[in-house]
């Protein structure tokens, strides 16, 4: 039995407005979408956007006072730059250990007294390496030795939070605050409660201003501090404040564009399916 989508559907039109931006942050507002769907997007770019992590550790001298998993277990949570371009999962590779198709190698050989850092681990890439140089991995009093070969593989943090890209990826409804003029006393009791300073008082024009409502967290402390209820905080429906922020493995714009083309491509799947039938 095929099932056909209906004709009628109404295609809502998406508004994406970024609001900052750096190496590792994106701020974006968008509106036009509903929960569920941004819900998606957030999930996919925690725990479905691959990237590179060390997954096996042969060590072939450890004198430091560290047990081997525990140095193991260190070294896999260290963020390695990522190429999705070049590389494969492991599972998708016709390999049968390791290839330069779906991993990386990564040596490491000290001798203390000394700390070892991350920068420490040397690459046989150098564009996949650890993504920040300062990272302790252990200390090595004199004449202790490390010695051991790291082999990292691409993955998704749904088999391990080693692989997840983002160290933050959450969204809110964009805020609306509204103020009633009838009512409002212009007591200025919901500018001194309310903790972020998004209101202020004109003296003015004896009234109260909204500064920066981006920032509000909806608390609704102002609206608990007005006896008047001339106050209200609520969402807006279908527009979000989303913050992406990753661990210096993936580029945040990277990670987004990732999530929707794997979400596109589960919908895609969903609708062969359907067409297809039962």
């Amino acid at each position: 039995m095929g099932i056909k989508p209906s004709n009628k559907q109404e295609v809502s039109k998406m508004d994406v407005t970024i609001k900052n931006k750096d190496d590792n942050l994106l701020v974006f507002t968008v509106e036009g979408v509903d929960v569920p769907f941004i819900n998606a997007i957030r999930r996919i770019c925690t725990v479905e956007v691959p990237t590179l992590a060390i997954e096996d550790v042969d060590i072939y001298k450890n004198d430091a006072k560290i047990f081997d998993e525990a140095l193991a277990h260190r070294l896999g949570l260290i963020p390695l730059t990522t190429d999705l371009e070049s590389m494969v999962l492991a599972s998708e590779c016709d390999c049968e250990d390791h290839c330069p198709r779906c991993s990386v190698s990564l040596l490491l050989k000290e001798k203390g007294p000394k700390t070892v850092y991350s920068k420490d681990l040397k690459s046989q890439d150098p564009q996949l390496k650890p993504t920040y140089d300062t990272i302790p991995i252990m200390k090595l009093k004199d004449g202790e030795e490390v010695e051991l070969e790291a082999i990292a593989q691409l993955g998704i943090g749904l088999e391990h939070a080693k692989w997840q890209p983002t160290t933050a990826c959450a969204y809110k409804y964009y805020p609306k605050i509204t103020i009633d003029a009838e009512k409002c006393e212009s007591c200025a009791k919901c500018v001194e409660e309310c903790p972020r300073g998004i209101l202020e008082f004109d003296d003015e024009n004896n009234k109260v201003n909204i500064l920066d409502i981006e920032n509000c967290s909806m608390c609704k402390t102002c609206v608990k501090g007005c006896e008047s209820d001339a106050i209200t905080v609520e969402g807006q429906e279908g527009k979000f404040i989303f913050k992406i922020e990753t661990d210096g493995s993936l580029p945040p714009e990277e990670v987004l564009t990732r999530a929707c083309d794997i979400l596109s491509g589960k919908t895609d799947q969903i609708i062969e399916f359907c067409e297809g039938g039962i």
